[in-house]
């Protein structure tokens, strides 16, 4: 059984004429400490997919599985708790607390943690030791989501979902944020999946899914995976 099976995921939007379906029978499994890239044109229905996984939002049908557990048969106390110990989540928005410096918005992420990574070790990986009295205000774009992905790996949780992380961002700073996720899925073992429609970026993947028309379109695995630095787009 892999890490994560997801089976015959379907989810639709509004009511009659009007009704949208965006997932029409997924089906994936992704094993732990892949690097799984979701692939797809605007409204391929990859952001719901990813929202699903991460019990933010809950399907019409079939069923996400992490771990041997159904997320859609937990009761609302165990699906809080589970997303706590267990998800990571990093969005194209940063949503950092703005009268927080750069080392309390990491420490939130500890509180919601059994396990938590050791922050001073952390703030040296994402290079952001130097900055950690600052406040968001004070950062680049890629200073606050280098501490946005700190809050969510603080927690060392199993998975990580991330949005378009770095859709925001110029081309040498995603290149600098898809390198630490590189480092961070190396060095801590975390599953990351993540959302992207740059076709480029499955080449640092070990996973490549391809979403289209809120199907599967292709599901491979990566035999010439290479490191960011050689990506180019």
């Amino acid at each position: 059984m892999s890490f994560v099976e997801i089976k015959g995921l379907k989810k639709s939007y509004g009511e009659g004429d009007a009704k949208a379906t965006v997932l029409n029978g997924v089906d994936i499994s992704i094993e732990k400490g892949e690097f799984c890239v979701l692939l797809g044109p605007s409204g391929s229905g990859k952001s719901t997919l990813l929202n699903i996984i991460g019990g933010i939002d809950s399907a019409d049908e079939g069923y996400v599985m992490i771990n041997g557990e159904k997320t859609a048969e937990m009761n609302e106390k165990r699906l809080t708790q589970y997303r706590r110990d267990h998800l990571g989540y990093i969005f194209q928005l940063y949503n950092l607390i703005p009268n927080l410096t750069v080392r309390e918005n990491i420490e939130v992420g500890t509180y919601l943690s059994k396990k938590p990574l050791e922050v001073d070790e952390l703030l040296k990986t994402l290079g952001l030791y130097e900055h950690r009295h600052k406040l968001p205000t004070q950062l680049s774009g890629g200073q606050q989501q280098r501490t946005a992905i700190g809050r969510a790996v603080i927690k060392n949780p199993d998975i990580l979902l991330c949005d378009e992380p770095t859709g925001a961002l110029d081309y040498n700073t995603s290149k600098e944020i898809l390198t630490l996720l590189e480092k961070v899925n190396k060095e801590y073992g975390n599953t990351i999946i993540m959302v992207t429609h740059n076709d480029a970026l499955k080449n640092m993947a070990d996973r490549v899914v391809k979403l289209r028309d809120g199907k599967v379109h292709s599901n491979k695995l990566n035999e010439n995976k290479l490191p960011v630095s050689e990506i180019e787009w």
